[in-house]
């Protein structure tokens, strides 16, 4: 974790909610007509310019008049009132208006790779910009893209598809979506294994559906247990939601586990399941990846989300996808025929490129994982040596998911006590200029840009001192132990 020690005392405070909020108080409007003096006007430029007045009034008075006799109704829908703000997004606002007040704000909050696109993708982006690919794509994607997904999910994840059973959307956070609101139905329930991505919860109730959250223990690595799965399953389950890897953890599902929960979920014929596999290349050895749909007679309950954004630092070409049943994946295509059609073009053409690097992203791939898991073991061991901390080692992604309650109820002077993840995270974003986001709490942290990283190795043993202001004293008599 880089840690910043320039002073923030005198950086104005940014509400999360601020950005999310409407004003609800009717606005009086004033209008102020400068006229130049009659003195130099004409009779005629005179009385244009009374009449020109006069209408100003008069349709100010008119729509004064209309605005006391109808109030508009700004009232919402039911379904968006129920969902919440993304804490992603809105801390990674926070940190962008710190940023734009000239505050050097060393941002870990979004879920995105350090490294740039490679170049041989970002090139047949270029190309197909240059040749003329710029036009609407067809809905589904195009054809070329869809077929080398197909071959990708057969060579790699021995699942095979027909072009027809694949949507390309805007990334994957559309397709999960999208697979959420054409399988479920209002009263239905979405089992999600706890901790979590943000928004499938919220994915969940746009779709009037429940959300079931279950949750997983850091001495379990933080994997389901398929007891409390099966006790959980009801007549309302309709959607399973398995992420591996997995955010905001890095746990990966071992293969027999899976076939556990596989085991459950095939005694339930109402039960589907959405696994999440955009994570799948950015693995640690020994561990290994497994599709769900690879399973025995788990295919025709599948729905596989994968994309682009992680594995090939592709995260600004939004482009992800949905491979499952065709009757699933044409209610996908059919929500998204209505909502924002075909993906970019040009990022089809990029993701094409990326699937031609070779198997699980050839060299170009394997050159960043090998950064990651250089990251990850060096900050494994260095929060391992702070008090109080508790970490379980990622297997994959690029998190880590720190457990800092130890501190929760400590008094900061010029900040006041912090309360749980979400004021830490304030308060590391405030004083430290640090960005963070709190899953309860995660640590996007080996994501460090290499000057960060630098930093953080020369300063790491004094973290609780710079950050906190705690001495080691201090630390034990609050309880902070391991």
């Amino acid at each position: 974790m880089a840690i910043s020690l320039h002073n923030s005392t005198n950086i104005s405070r940014v509400g999360f909610a601020s950005p999310f909020l409407g004003s609800n108080s009717a606005s009086k409007v004033s209008i102020s007509v400068s006229l130049p003096s009659f003195s130099n006007l004409s009779f005629k430029s005179v009385e244009t310019s009374s009449q020109q007045l006069y209408r100003i009034n008069a349709m100010s008075k008119a729509e004064s008049s209309s605005s006391d006799q109808v109030k508009v109704d700004i009232s919402l829908s039911p379904r968006v009132n129920s969902v919440k703000p993304s804490k992603t997004v809105a801390i990674t606002d926070h940190a962008t208006a710190l940023a734009q007040a000239g505050v050097p704000v060393i941002r870990l909050a979004a879920g995105e790779p350090d490294f740039d696109t490679p170049a041989i993708i970002a090139e047949a982006g270029i190309n197909a910009i240059r040749e003329g690919y710029t036009r609407y794509s067809p809905n589904a994607g195009t054809l070329e893209l869809r077929t080398a997904i197909c071959h990708k999910l057969k060579e790699e994840n021995g699942i095979s598809y027909t072009p027809d059973q694949i949507v390309v959307s805007n990334g994957a956070k559309q397709s999960i979506l999208q697979a959420v609101l054409a399988v479920c139905s209002p009263g239905d329930e979405v089992i999600i294994p706890a901790p979590y991505w943000v928004s499938y919860p919220e994915m969940a109730r746009l779709a009037d559906a429940t959300p079931v959250i279950l949750p997983t223990l850091i001495s379990d690595n933080f994997l389901l247990d398929p007891e409390l799965l099966e006790s959980n399953i009801t007549e309302k389950s309709r959607l399973l939601i398995l992420c591996s890897p997995s955010n905001p953890t890095g746990s990966v599902y071992p293969k027999k586990l899976l076939e556990k929960i596989a085991e459950i979920v095939a005694k339930h014929p109402r039960l589907l399941v959405l696994s999440d596999e955009i994570y799948e290349h950015i693995i640690y050895a020994p561990a290994a990846h497994t599709s769900f749909a690879s399973l025995p007679g788990m295919w025709e309950r599948t729905l596989t989300v994968n994309g682009f954004s992680k594995a090939f630092a592709m995260t600004g070409w939004r482009l992800g996808y949905i491979a499952g049943p065709k009757n699933f994946i044409a209610a996908c295509n059919k929500i998204q025929s209505q909502s924002t059609s075909g993906a970019s073009s040009i990022a089809q053409k990029a993701g094409v490129a990326a699937l031609g690097l070779g198997y699980a992203g050839g060299e170009v791939v394997s050159t960043m994982v090998k950064a990651f898991r250089e990251r990850r073991d060096f900050l494994v061991k260095s929060f391992g040596e702070l008090e109080g901390v508790k970490i379980s080692e990622p297997q994959g992604a690029f998190y880590l998911f720190i457990d800092f309650s130890s501190y929760y109820g400590i008094e900061v002077e010029g900040f006041g006590k912090i309360e749980n993840s979400e004021s830490l995270c304030r308060y590391l974003l405030d004083k430290g200029q640090v960005c963070f986001i709190e899953y309860c709490f995660r640590a996007l942290l080996f994501k460090l840009i290499k000057n960060c990283y630098a930093w953080f190795c020369q300063y790491y043993r004094e973290w609780l001192n710079i950050v906190f202001n705690i001495k080691d004293d201090q630390t034990s008599k609050s309880g902070c132990n391991d």
